[in-house]
């Protein structure tokens, strides 16, 4: 008897436990979970307040022929919209003096001004341009405006390795109009939650672009940039890349650099 009732004391007991233990969280949805990944990335990477970099493009057709350009790259990180950036090209002779400035918005579309050191004139890119090809190269007007969290929709998808890293995989799809592309596939690195690999579909749904991101380097311990950028056009079968150097953070850039009259006199 005795035995039968403490049996059944301790039964009672773990029914009541059971009864009053919270509910495990219901999993996040696929949306929900690629917003997460992306909110994350965000977060770990402000904080920067500026930066300069040198870069060399390489630009490759189907035949293998190259040119090769350099220019400057300058962001000013902004807390209340996206960020701007200014891109000043230095070589060839014929491009010296040309830059593009972008400053990035969340749902509005993005205001880009080009200047043209030959017709000494600052012109306004359309929106509907977004997709042109940024100085000849595989990357697009609309590639050079920076990332910012409200410009897509995410659904998460799996995880899958790339080039040896472990990484999420995520659909983003712009939330703006006059993208050039119908959605993105982003493999973002789980570790530092970087991109590693990036496929961009036309707005038929086709796959037009990948760009590869590889050289990680960790600056002031918390951001990372890559040392080269890999962009192949599928479609015509040329690539672009970009190798970056000598990141400079926390520079004397102020916001008159970042201004339509600023870019004409950036040489």
């Amino acid at each position: 008897m005795k035995r039968t009732t403490i049996g059944a004391i301790c039964l009672a007991f773990a029914a009541q436990l059971h009864a009053v233990s919270p509910a495990a969280p219901a999993p996040l949805s696929a949306e929900a979970r690629g917003l997460q990944i992306a909110q994350e990335t965000d977060r770990r990477d402000a904080g920067f307040e500026n930066s300069v970099a040198d870069a060399t493009m390489v630009l490759a057709n189907r035949q293998g022929d190259e040119s090769i350009r350099s220019f400057r790259m300058m962001t000013l990180e902004q807390s209340d919209d996206g960020d701007k950036t200014v891109a000043v090209f230095d070589q060839p002779a014929d491009l010296a003096g040309s830059a593009v400035l972008t400053h990035s918005h969340a749902l509005s579309a993005d205001d880009q001004w080009l200047y043209l050191p030959a017709v000494r004139r600052v012109k306004r890119i359309s929106s509907r341009n977004k997709a042109a090809s940024f100085m000849g190269s595989e990357f697009a007007f609309e590639d050079l405006s920076a990332w910012e969290v409200r410009k897509y929709s995410y659904r998460y998808l799996r995880e899958e390795a790339f080039d040896g890293a472990d990484c999420f995989v995520v659909e983003n799809t712009p939330a703006y109009e006059d993208s050039g592309y119908s959605k993105q596939i982003e493999w973002v690195d789980r570790t530092i939650y970087q991109p590693r690999k990036l496929e961009y579909y036309d707005r038929q749904g086709r796959l037009l672009k990948t760009m590869v991101f590889k050289g990680y380097r960790q600056y002031l311990g918390r951001h990372w940039r890559p040392a080269e950028q890999i962009m192949e056009n599928h479609q015509t079968g040329r690539v672009t890349r970009v190798i970056w150097d000598a990141y400079r953070f926390k520079t004397d850039l102020t916001p008159y650099d970042f201004t339509p009259d600023a870019i004409a006199r950036a040489r």
